[in-house]
């Protein structure tokens, strides 16, 4: 007997509580792929693993128009929760601390609307349960196994607890930043603190890195241009009469452009090797690339904007800076093929506003029933319900 829209939603409520009570970090999620694939067989839902704890469902058939893929990330984060909730993480060190619970839950929903009312579907729905966002590169892997073989379309959203309840964004073009991270190690001479005549101080040379590399963003990239160039760990352990020989800057860069980002890259490696030279130090660094930016199909975003101005009402455009500095995998998708991804308002007044990979973050479960509308709408169908 098919669901009551009203149960659907229920359910999702509650298999998200149940998710988020039993968090797995990034490509540990094999409970969470089996519990997702368990209410995919109960309502009939034809899927197939991929990336190990991925999960592809299909709904509807090779003759229809268009191949519509949706898709949620399923993993934690390794973070310890700090909040009372009766759903609180039971895993120590463990939590869903970004709501991709409330990602999952929804797509779940949409799921299981879409197949009770698969004989009106016009559009065959790819539903895609991505495992390793947070920094796992989930999505280069499911690309890989083949996750969007014959896709024409995909979408995907985020929860944002900076952007009010009621309001999204969804532009065409950059809407999240590429990122990449850098790894320095300077090389001295260390010694006694009382003779630093005879050492070549790498905590010295560190220090003028930082400095220099601040300047990047000031002085060697474009106003226009959104940037951000952070040093988040200086170590040079020692003790307090001695000069250490080794010290370890690293950090992260944040960039609306995947190009660009690069460029900083090595913008960081030149000033860095010459910074170090002029206190006698030598530097070795290294440039790990992320994610690339997260750039929206016009055509794509258009269709995800009207689908949640039909879903929220006419004032749902929210007026945040864009691009947002996070990134995010789905770039992946977008470098493939056309799509849209979405900033979805999470902050009701009701304590939902507390940023994403915060310990006391919880998903605002509001969200699961206008995000899902939108995602069904985006299929080609109107749930009025």
């Amino acid at each position: 007997m098919p669901l009551m829209w009203s149960d659907i939603v229920r359910f999702a409520t509650k298999f998200r509580h149940e998710l988020h009570a039993n968090p797995e970090n990034t490509w540990q999620e094999f409970n969470t792929a089996a519990k997702i694939r368990k209410v995919l067989h109960e309502h009939g839902i034809s899927y197939k693993e991929c990336a190990k704890t991925g999960t592809v469902a299909v709904i509807g058939d090779n003759d229809s128009n268009k191949n519509i893929a949706l898709r949620a990330d399923i993993d934690a984060l390794p973070i310890t929760e700090d909040t009372d909730l009766v759903y609180k993480s039971s895993v120590n060190g463990c939590m869903h601390a970004c709501g991709h619970d409330g990602h999952s839950a929804t797509l779940l929903a949409v799921a299981i609307y879409l197949k009770q009312m698969e004989h009106e579907l016009t559009n065959k729905v790819t539903l895609i349960f991505q495992p390793a966002e947070e920094g796992g590169h989930g999505a280069k892997k499911m690309i890989e196994e083949g996750c969007l073989e014959g896709i024409d379309y995909i979408f995907g959203w985020h929860n944002w607890p900076a952007i009010k309840f009621g309001e999204a964004a969804c532009p065409d073009g950059v809407v999240m930043a590429a990122n990449g991270t850098f790894h320095i190690d300077l090389y001295g001479v260390g010694g006694h603190s009382s003779q630093p005549e005879l050492c070549k101080d790498p905590v010295l040379a560190g220090s003028a890195v930082v400095n220099s590399l601040q300047q990047i963003v000031s002085r060697r990239v474009a106003p226009q241009d959104s940037a951000v160039v952070t040093v988040t760990s200086f170590e040079a352990p020692s003790n307090l009469t001695t000069i250490p020989g080794h010290a370890r800057l690293e950090g992260s860069i944040r960039i609306s452009d995947t190009e660009a980002r690069d460029n900083v890259g090595e913008m960081i490696k030149d000033i860095t090797e010459n910074t170090a030279s002029a206190y006698g130090v030598t530097a070795n660094v290294e440039l790990r690339t992320r994610y690339g930016a997260t750039i929206n199909n016009p055509e794509a975003a258009g269709i995800m904007r009207n689908a949640i101005e039909s879903v929220i009402g006419k004032n749902w455009r929210s007026n945040i800076s864009l691009p947002i500095m996070a990134s995010e995998d789905f770039s992946y998708y977008l470098e493939k093929i056309p799509g849209a991804y979405a900033l979805i308002g999470a902050d009701d007044g009701e304590g939902h506003n507390i940023a994403c990979h915060n310990a006391g973050y919880d998903f605002n479960d509001k969200l699961i029933e206008p995000v899902s509308k939108i995602l069904i709408q985006i299929t080609g169908l109107n749930n009025k319900q």
